[in-house]
Parts: structure tokens; sequence; C-alpha cells
């Protein structure tokens, strides 16, 4: 059954017509599957644990296994709503229907803001990887950043099979290498094997202050920094409309993150303190090359690099797909300029892509005049996108939920479990993470304080665009 015709005073319900007009169903099953795996995997559990695993040590586990938990109900909330219709707009396309034109306006430009900034941050993070060997270590930064944008945005405009490939690629390595370590830990721990004069076991966790030894406070601030390391799961939302056979391979696909979110973070983590004290892990050092270190193994820290590199261009090259395919569903909802809309005879759309690299070359420039700050600059405007993105996800399936009870819309046969009730402690939880944020001082209370200023913004573009 269809939904109903909108009233005059109501814009729900409006959909721009030939909104996936022009795209090729260029993504089979494999590459459906890693896109999924490599949403959920990124740079913040191959680097960032270490400095993670400093603050609050074992008990990062417990805030990676609640972050994984909310993030898995995100993702099904997103499923249900990719079910009742597939479409390269996504979470734009779902905001416009059930919630308006304002919240579709909003959705899609903070969308953009957090994949624009992630770019740059990427871009960055490629660059400074590079330097890691001492052959680059005199070339500039920005000559990296540069040289990283250029390889991925070529292959994004060549069309959506070769990004499918390129994103395959990416994912199966970071899958590889955690499920190498995983199986090496395993081994280690089960023969007893010592690591660094260390006898391995879960005494190491009690020996050291267990679960929480520097208290529950810091497991709990660092609750807002974990669950940005799941920033990219929405992903799968856009690339459903450009899949074979999207009714078949999508509720597989979803269903399979939350094991692996449970095998890749939680068990990894596990793993880690059960190898080494907590303590030995530091920030800026990979955990996993800490322990591979210490079993004497060499040049483990230049895979791990690899891997990082891999991890950072992966994030890159999602980025630009997404908000290319937003972009457009946006100005075919006229809630974007009009030039958006054009695509390219690969069937790309070039020019939302154009616009977001025009960004990331911002993020050049940035890398050429102060290197060393550009992390700081844009990675906490990053997370008001991705929080903003997720919200209007749970708001949307909320509305479909209520439709669906209501008998206008046929259920999709993929619901979100314990709906309504999980989407609305999901919307809570996040609006706890923006709490902590703004408890985290003076990053994320900076962060906080300037959404006023983003909300300004975003109120002036409405105005402009529909007196235009």
């Amino acid at each position: 059954m269809n939904p109903p015709a909108p009233s005059p005073e109501d814009d729900v319900h409006i959909l721009p017509d030939g909104e996936d007009e022009g795209y090729h169903k260029g993504l089979g099953k494999r590459q459906i599957q890693m896109i999924a795996i490599g949403g959920a995997i990124g740079t913040g559990l191959f680097l960032g644990a270490g400095s993670r695993l400093q603050i609050a040590g074992p008990s990062l586990a417990i805030v990676y296994l609640v972050c994984g938990f909310f993030s898995f109900l995100i993702l099904r909330a997103l499923g249900e709503l990719v079910m009742y219709r597939p479409t390269c707009g996504s979470f734009v396309s779902y905001a416009r229907e059930f919630l308006g034109e304002k919240a579709s306006f909003v959705a899609g430009w903070l969308s953009f803001l957090n994949w624009a900034m992630t770019g740059i941050v990427d871009i960055t993070a490629v660059a400074l990887y590079m330097h890691f060997w001492g052959t680059f270590e005199h070339v500039p930064q920005w000559v990296f950043a540069l040289g990283a944008m250029g390889i991925v945005t070529s292959m994004n405009m060549i069309g959506v099979k070769w990004f499918g490939e390129m994103e395959f690629w990416f994912s199966l390595i970071k899958v590889v290498a955690l499920s190498l370590f995983l199986v090496v830990g395993a081994a280690v721990l089960g023969l007893r094997v010592p690591v660094g004069g260390h006898t391995t076991g879960f005494h190491l966790i009690s020996e050291n202050g267990g679960l929480f030894p520097h208290g529950l406070i810091p497991a709990l601030i660092l609750t807002q920094g974990v669950v940005f390391a799941y920033s990219g799961i929405e992903l799968i939302g856009t690339a459903a409309g450009e899949c074979e056979d999207v009714r078949t391979v999508l509720p597989r696909s979803i269903n399979s993150v939350i094991w692996r979110i449970g095998l890749f973070y939680v068990g990894s983590v596990i793993l880690l303190v059960c190898l080494l004290p907590w303590t030995a892990y530091h920030a800026g050092v990979s955990p996993f090359v800490t322990f591979f270190q210490a079993l004497g193994i060499p040049g483990i820290d230049t895979v791990m690099n690899i891997v990082v590199l891999t991890a950072a261009l992966s994030s890159l090259n999602s980025g630009l797909y997404s908000t290319g395919r937003v972009l457009r569903a946006m100005s075919l909802g006229g809630t974007a300029p009009r030039f958006l809309s054009y695509m390219n005879s690969n069937s790309v759309p070039a020019a939302g892509i154009g616009l977001t690299v025009a960004i990331y070359l911002i993020g050049v420039v940035l890398n050429y005049i102060v290197p060393s700050q550009v992390f700081e600059i844009v990675l906490n405007f990053a997370s008001v996108g991705i929080i903003s993105t997720w919200i209007f996800i749970l708001l949307s399936q909320i509305r479909l939920r209520q439709a669906i009870t209501r008998g206008e819309i046929a259920p999709t046969g993929f619901p979100m479990p314990g709906a309504p009730v999980t989407a609305w402690l999901s919307l809570g939880f996040l609006v706890c993470v923006l709490f902590l944020m703004l408890c985290d001082y003076p990053a994320g209370t900076s962060t906080i304080a300037a959404t006023p200023i983003i909300g300004a913004i975003l109120a002036l573009g409405w105005y402009m665009l529909r007196r235009k």
C-alpha cells in the first residue's frame, strides 16, 4: 500500500521525480557485504584503541560493546527504511518523505559537513602515515594529501563498479588484518605463551586495577569518542540504491554486522588486555603493533601502517561516494543547487563529487599552512554531522513504523527489533553522547558551543533557498 497524498499544509511524503534514475545497479553481494563491514571498522580501532586503553583500561571493551549495540540498532532502523524503499538518496530521501523538506535540508547539509570534514581528516591521515617511511620524510605533507584525493576521486568518477571494487579490497585488508590478530592472539593465550615477559591470562586485568582502573567516569567520557569509531555504518543505505538484489542481500549484510562488531571490537580489546597489561599500550601507537613487537615479530609496524593507511583511504572513498549521491538527491528535491543533480556519462553524480573535492582542496591547503593542526580544526565538526545523521535515521524510522501501524504502508519484512522502544532508547543514547561531548572540555565543549552558529547558517540557507 502506498502512503497517502500529502495535504497542502504538510510537505511530508513529497518525493522528487527521478531520484534514482540514471544510476547503474553495479554493486553485487560481496561488495555490499564488505561495505557493511568496512563501515564499522576504521582507524578508531587500529590506531585509536591505544590511547583509549590508556584512558579507560579494560573497560574499553564494555564501552565498545554498548556503542556497538546502539550502532547496530541504528543500522537496523536504516535497514527497515531501505527495505521499504531502496534509494541512493538514503536518509535524506527518507527525511523528506517522513519529516518534511526542512528536515531533509538539514539532514543533507549536516551529512555533507560530516563527510567533508572527515575527508579532510582522511587525506591528512594518509599524508601522516606516508611519512612513517623514512624515504618520504622530506616530501611535504600536502603532496600526499593531494595525491590521495586525486586517486580516490578518479576511481569514483569512473563508475560505481570501481568504487565497489576499491571498497571491497580496502575492507578485505582490514578484515584480514584483524582476523590474523585474533587467530594469533587466541593461540598465544590458549598456549599460555609469555608475551613481553608477562604470563598471559585474565589475571592481567585483576592485577592491574580491574575493569575500571581509573573509575567509571573516564569510561563514560570516553563513550563520546568511541561512538564515532562506528561512523560510516550508514553508508550501506546509500549503496543499497545501486545494489543488484537489495532485498535479499541487505538483511544478511546488516545482521552480520552485530557479531562482527562483537568479534572485532570487543574481542580484540579483551584479547589485548589478556596478552599484555593494559598499561603497555600508549597513545599514538597501534595496540596491535605493541603486541606483535612484544612477540618479537619484525616489520609488523610496517604492515600495520599499511593497514591504517588502507582504513583512511577507505573512509575517504566512502565519503566521496556518499556525498555525491546525497547532494544529487537534495538537488532533485529542491534543497540544493540545481547543478548538483548533474551525472556524467558513467552514471556518476559528478557535480556533487566535484563540490566535495573542492572542500577537500581546502584540506590540502590547510595541510600546507598548518599541517600540525588540521585534525583539531575539522574533526569535532564532523562529529556533529554524524550524530545528526543518525538522529534523522531514527526519527524517519519512527514515522515509518507509525505509518505501518496505521495501515498506510505495508510491513517491510525487516523490522527494527523492539521498535519503537529501541528507537527512542537509541535517540536517548545519542542525546547522552552530545551531553558527554559538552563535558569534554575544551574540544567537545567548543564543538557543542558552535552548533548555534551552524544552525544559524542552515536557517539562512533555507531562507535564501525558499526565497529563490
